[in-house]
């Protein structure tokens, strides 16, 4: 399967790239400093021919300017994004995004609630990747901060508790390997698990 990552030069980006590779997928490096695969969410340059013959997507794009720079490359670069993976027939957009951002209606929580309104409402069949601890600096969901996190059910399937970050990209890879997959949290405290939401959902 070819798989372009959005943002795949940043902290979690690089990761969940190495990832795919190693599970035997065809790649693309999608950023503003890729040096294949030059792309700007903020304006849309670069992405058609960085999505051409792609399959699926992953955004994990990021920004740690203000909340407004933040929206024009999450909120309005998602559309931009969502509207290149239809011209060029990609079947499946995966969004990570953070645990209860749709729960804090401020600064760059609303802007990831924001991104992920775009994308459920978006042309692409979706999945929404939730993770805790996931804020401006994606490196706190990568290091000390990500202990033990959760997966919700999906399709009916038992939950996944995994005990260091690398399973985020495990989730993240999964979603990717999957076909119509539910969108799905991952969560601390195993206890509480959160709604499932599908893409199909009207």
């Amino acid at each position: 399967m070819r798989i372009a990552i959005a943002g795949g030069t940043g902290t979690l980006g690089r990761r969940v790239a190495a990832e795919l590779r190693s599970r035997g997928h065809d790649v693309r490096v999608l950023s503003r400093s890729s040096p294949e695969y030059r792309v700007d969410l903020t304006t849309g340059e670069g992405l058609a021919e960085a999505l051409a013959g792609c399959d699926a997507v992953v955004d994990a794009s990021n920004s740690q300017s203000s909340a407004k720079q933040a929206a024009r490359t999450l909120v309005e670069g998602s559309r931009r994004l969502l509207a290149a993976e239809e011209a060029a027939g990609v079947g499946h957009h995966v969004c990570v995004s953070i645990v209860g951002c749709d729960q804090l209606p401020m600064g760059y929580f609303k802007v990831k609630a924001d991104q992920e309104a775009v994308v459920e409402h978006g042309p692409v069949p979706w999945t929404v990747v939730r993770a805790t601890q996931f804020h401006e600096l994606m490196d706190m969901a990568f290091t000390a901060g990500a202990r033990e996190l959760h997966l919700a059910q999906v399709n009916g399937a038992p939950g996944l508790v995994v005990h260091d970050a690398d399973g985020l990209l495990s989730v993240v890879a999964f979603t990717v390997d999957t076909d119509r997959i539910t969108a799905v949290d991952i969560v601390r405290n195993p206890d509480k698990l959160t709604a499932v939401r599908d893409s199909d959902d009207g």
